[in-house]
């Protein structure tokens, strides 16, 4: 089995750059079923195993997908042919169900499978059904599929309001909205940094979408849409990833193309923590000096709140924080599934409900620890660099969903760092036209 070994102890140091947004780049490739005609290229396209799974489902549906350079693609959905999603890869990745919203604006008609995704809580995707339906859709659920079908006269502009915040659907309902007849409104909309960056997308293929990053989205739906241009936005889940991993390890580091407006929680939670933080126009800095750090509290919630994609990560910084500290996870109910990998490292948690609390320990010490999602993979490799002796941690296929080549970067920043199964690490994951 692949594994990663990491001998703790080596702060990092150095520069390096931020990966396009993994959760960005997915619905903008499920976005791109939606021009009748021309090109997009997508520029910072991260090197994922995510996203090699949402190309062969638009592949599937008959987008033809070019590589142009090993983070750009090339795109043209003149020739799309299926309104089926293809059902064993949309069980492997839950993104894949924002197919649903643009095949039904392309065909009037679509089939996908329920998602699948990481074991983290319930993530139900009854307000993507409900805001569909809104616009007109008529959707029949069964058998582990949705297939939806548009009446005759096409998908009507709505007001929809979702009854909880939900960053899928609302991408799912932007993406049918753009070609429906008349005006939408999306009442209660996630305001993530990659709805806007969605909608730029959209907007730059001929679609009329305002308000993104609030939570009214107005759209003003058009006749058809054009191919584009567009480069991803940096992850802002990989940034806070290499700060709270150069944080633990009292390095300095400097992450090139992070946008410190995605980070805004983190960023306050790393300075009262006594953190150096300094951020510009081009990157973050975290750089570790002589000062002791103090415990803190965070709580997570959707944006602009404490991202739940870090808690894990930050929860592996606190272990080492002499004091006290509380984590609250109000977001998903099951994501505390790394506390038992990091105890095996030697941290103190207790778990009460939807609240962990982390006493500091002078030291973590390296273990062998697997992760059971993408975060907690992330979680683990943050407290290994920090940990006495060598850490192997396993379940590597959470990791290369979300990670492009972390184990690379980290050692390029001075981290005592192996992946045994290194020839795989770097393979190409699109083919070179």
């Amino acid at each position: 089995m692949p594994k990663i070994l990491i001998r703790g102890g080596n702060q990092l140091y150095g520069t390096v750059r931020a990966s396009g947004a993994k959760n960005s780049v997915l619905p903008i490739l499920a976005a791109s079923i939606l021009p009748v005609k021309g090109d997009s290229i997508i520029e910072d396209v991260p090197q994922l195993t995510d996203v090699q799974i949402i190309t062969e489902v638009i592949e599937n549906l008959g987008v033809k997908v070019q590589e142009i350079r090993p983070d750009a693609l090339r795109l043209n959905a003149e020739n799309l042919h299926n309104p089926k999603a293809p059902d064993e890869l949309v069980r492997k990745m839950r993104a894949s169900f924002t197919v649903l919203g643009p095949l039904l604006a392309r065909f009037g008609q679509a089939r996908v499978a329920l998602p699948g995704g990481c074991a983290i809580g319930a993530r139900p995707v009854d307000q993507h059904l409900k805001g569909l339906q809104a616009l007109g859709a008529e959707i029949e659920v069964g058998h582990g599929f949705v297939d939806a079908k548009v009446p005759s006269g096409g998908l009507r502009g709505s007001r929809i309001y979702f009854d909880v915040n939900t960053v899928g659907g609302t991408q799912n309902v932007m993406m049918a909205a753009v070609l429906a007849k008349g005006q939408t409104f999306i009442h209660n909309a996630a305001r993530e940094p990659e709805i806007i960056d969605l909608a730029n997308y959209l907007n730059a293929m001929g679609a009329h979408v305002r308000g993104a990053g609030t939570d009214v989205i107005r759209i003003e739906g058009v006749d058809e849409l054009h191919g584009a241009n567009h480069t991803v936005i940096p992850d802002r889940i990989e940034v806070g990833t290499f700060l709270l991993a150069a944080a633990i390890t009292n390095g300095d580091v400097y992450v090139e193309g992070a946008i410190s407006n995605h980070l805004t929680p983190l960023l306050a939670k790393l300075r009262e923590a006594g953190v150096s933080v300094v951020d510009d126009v081009k990157g973050i800095r975290v750089q570790g000096i002589e000062r002791t750090l103090k415990p803190i509290d965070i709580k997570t919630l959707p944006y602009p709140g404490f991202p739940t994609d870090l808690q894990a990560q930050m929860m592996a910084f606190l272990t080492v924080i002499q004091g006290n500290s509380l984590v609250t996870e109000t977001v998903f109910e099951n994501r505390f599934m790394h506390v038992s990998e990091l105890q095996r490292m030697g941290a103190e948690i207790k778990v009460e409900g939807r609240t962990a609390v982390v006493e500091g320990v002078p030291k973590l010490t390296g273990a062998v620890v697997t992760a059971s999602d993408l975060r907690a993979g992330g979680a683990l490799i943050t407290a290994a660099l920090a940990a006495q002796g060598v850490s192997e941690i396993h379940g590597l296929h959470h990791v290369d969903r979300g990670y492009v080549d972390i184990v690379g970067k980290l050692r390029s920043l001075g981290a005592d760092i192996e992946r045994d199964d290194e020839i795989n690490t770097n393979k190409r994951i699109f083919q070179v036209v």
